[in-house]
C-alpha cells in the first residue's frame, strides 16, 4: 500500500512515522510526503544561531512548547527514545505581566486562565478596577444561562468568549485578561471564537458549579489534592505545566522524520491538485509530475486542504473553505543583559487588545527555558498581528523587527538605543486557524464527508485543537482510517493511550 502525504509540518510527519511503525509491523506499507517548504516542521520552526562572542541561541519561531498534560508527544518522544531530552520552564521565573495603559502589572496570584481563585491577591491588585472585582464577584449568584437537557454537552450550547465572559465576570474581566490570554494566543476574536470548540470546560463549569469562580476553585482543590497524593519520585523529571525539548520543539520534528525515513520526503516540492484514479488517487505537484497511491493525506494549513479538495468533493472543500485563519509574525531578538538592567524573572507579557499595540505578547525565552541564550544574553519573542492588526504583517521583516524593538524599549524597559545580538522574523501567513461558533458542527460534518472517502485523509490543526500534541495525533488518525480501510489495525490502536509523564 502507497500512501501519500501533502504536508511535512507535525501533522503530515507524524502520519509518516505511523506508515513506518505499521511497516516495521510487518505490513506491506510505504509512504510519500511532499513539503512545499525547503524546510519540515511547519509551524515548528527552531533557528539555532551562534554568537560572535560565543555561545548559541535556541530560537523557536513557532510553537515553543506543548501541554504536558496531552500525552502525544511524549508517547512519540518515548517510541524514539529522546523522551530525556524533554525539558520543562524555568519555574522559579513563572511570572506574567499584563499591559495597563502602557505599564506592566502582575497577573494575580491564584488566576485560572481569567477567573479568581485567590480573595487578597485580586483584591489589592492594579489589573481590574474596584466596580471590575465586584462585577467578578457576582459570578458566585449569577443564574446559569440555561440548565442543559440530559444528555446535552456544551456543543449543544456554544456561545462565543466574549458573550461568556462579559455574561459571568464582566467586561473588564474580559478586557484585561481573558482576550488576550484565552483568545488572543489562538488567534482568534473574543467576539466570535467557540468556547464549545476551545475551552468546553468553562461551559461545563458553569453547568456543574452554577460558577466558572466555583468551577476553578474545585479544579484547584483537585490539583492540590493530586500533587499531596502523588509527590515528585526522586529524581524524577521536573513536571511542568509547559514542555519542550533541550534543542528546541523541532528537535521532535526532525527526530520523527529520521526514524520514518528522509529517503522517503521530499521538501520544495507541493501539491497542486488531487483526483480519483480508479480504486486510488493521483496527485499532481508543482514540479508537474504526476504521483499514484492507494490513500493521501492531507496535512495542510486548511486554506491549502480546501484548494486540494475540490478535486475530490466540492462539499468538503466549501466546508473547509469556511474555516477562516488569521495570520502573525514571530519577532526575536536578542540584547546583552546590560541593555535590559531589570528583573529577569518572568516568562510573558500579555496586551490586551484595549491598548491599540502593535506587540501583541512577549516572552523572555531566556528565563522561561533553560540554555537558550549564551551567558550575559537576554532573548526576547514578540507576537505581532494577528486578527485585530492585520495590516501591521504589510510592513517589510526589517521594519516588524525594528517596531519589536522599539515596543520592547517602550513595555519592558530594553535601553532606547539597544541594538540587537541577533534577530530574525518569522511570518506565518494565514497560518492560525480560528475556531468560530458553529465550528465543531463544520467539523462533524468534514469527518463525515470524509469518511465516505476511502483512502482519504486530513490533518492537521484546523480541526480540533490547535495544540502540538492534538496536531500529531491527527495525522496518527488519519493513517489509521486509511489502513483501517484496507484491513490493517496496529496493534498500538486497539490499546487505550496510557499517561507516559
Amino acid at each position: 500500500m502507497e500512501v501519500i502525504i501533502i504536508g511535512g509540518g507535525i501533522a503530515g510527519l507524524g502520519a509518516a512515522y505511523k506508515v513506518r511503525r505499521a511497516a516495521e509491523a510487518g505490513y506491506d506499507v510505504t509512504f510519500t510526503l511532499v513539503e512545499r517548504d525547503d524546510r519540515l516542521g511547519g509551524k515548528i520552526w527552531t533557528d539555532i544561531a551562534e554568537d560572535p562572542d560565543g555561545g548559541r541561541y535556541i530560537a523557536d519561531g513557532g510553537s515553543d512548547s506543548f501541554l504536558t498534560d496531552k500525552t502525544a508527544v511524549h508517547r512519540v518522544a518515548k517510541l524514539l527514545g529522546v523522551f530525556d531530552e524533554e525539558c520543562g520552564t524555568l519555574e522559579e521565573n513563572k511570572k506574567t505581566f499584563i499591559v495597563k495603559r502602557g505599564k506592566l502589572v502582575e497577573m494575580p496570584d491564584g488566576m485560572m486562565m481569567f477567573a479568581p481563585t485567590k480573595l487578597v491577591p485580586l483584591a489589592t491588585s492594579r489589573l481590574y478596577s474596584w466596580p471590575a472585582k465586584f462585577r467578578m464577584a457576582l459570578d458566585f449568584v449569577i443564574p446559569r444561562k440555561v440548565r442543559w437537557a440530559e444528555g446535552e454537552t456544551a456543543a449543544d450550547h456554544d456561545e462565543t468568549l466574549e458573550s461568556l465572559v462579559v455574561r459571568r465576570l464582566g467586561r473588564e474581566a474580559l478586557d484585561r485578561l481573558a482576550e488576550p490570554l484565552a483568545a488572543g494566543v489562538n488567534g482568534d476574536l473574543a467576539s466570535e471564537m467557540s468556547v464549545a470548540a476551545r475551552y468546553p470546560m468553562l461551559l461545563d463549569m458553569e453547568q456543574q458549579h452554577g460558577s466558572l469562580v466555583r468551577g476553578f476553585l474545585a479544579q484547584r482543590k483537585k490539583v492540590e489534592e493530586i500533587k499531596r497524593r502523588y509527590p515528585p519520585k526522586p529524581g524524577a523529571k521536573r513536571r511542568t505545566f509547559f514542555s519542550s525539548f533541550n534543542e528546541g520543539l523541532q528537535f521532535i520534528c526532525d527526530r520523527m522524520a529520521d526514524a520514518a525515513g528522509r529517503e522517503h520526503i521530499r521538501t520544495g516540492v507541493g501539491a497542486t491538485a488531487i483526483e480519483r484514479a480508479g480504486d486510488g488517487w493521483r496527485v499532481t505537484l508543482t514540479t508537474g509530475e504526476v504521483l499514484e497511491a492507494d490513500a493521501v493525506i492531507v496535512a495542510t494549513e486548511v486554506w491549502a486542504a480546501a484548494g486540494l479538495a475540490r478535486g475530490v468533493d466540492g462539499a468538503l472543500a466549501s466546508l473547509l473553505d469556511t474555516i477562516p485563519s488569521s495570520s502573525c509574525a514571530t519577532a526575536i531578538l536578542a540584547f546583552d543583559a546590560a541593555d535590559y538592567p531589570h528583573d529577569t524573572r518572568w516568562h510573558g507579557v500579555l496586551t490586551p487588545s484595549v491598548e491599540r499595540r502593535p506587540l501583541t505578547g512577549v516572552s523572555l525565552m531566556s528565563s522561561k527555558w533553560p540554555d537558550r541564550a549564551p551567558e550575559g544574553r537576554v532573548l526576547f519573542r514578540g507576537f505581532l498581528g494577528g486578527p485585530r492588526d492585520p495590516e501591521v504583517l504589510e510592513q517589510s521583516d526589517e521594519a516588524l523587527l525594528e517596531l519589536a524593538r522599539t515596543q520592547l524599549a517602550e513595555l519592558i524597559g530594553i535601553r532606547p538605543d539597544a541594538r540587537p545580538r541577533y534577530a530574525k522574523l518569522f511570518r506565518w501567513e494565514k497560518g492560525m486557524p480560528q475556531y468560530t461558533l458553529g465550528h465543531l458542527d463544520r467539523v462533524d460534518e468534514i469527518e463525515r464527508l470524509t469518511a465516505g472517502l476511502r483512502g482519504f485523509g486530513l490533518a492537521g490543526n484546523a480541526y480540533r485543537g490547535v495544540g502540538v500534541p492534538n496536531a500529531l495525533e491527527s495525522g496518527e488518525q488519519a493513517v489509521s482510517k486509511v489502513l483501517a480501510e484496507v484491513g490493517i489495525t496496529l496493534a498500538e490502536d486497539s490499546v487505550e493511550e496510557r499517561r507516559v509523564y
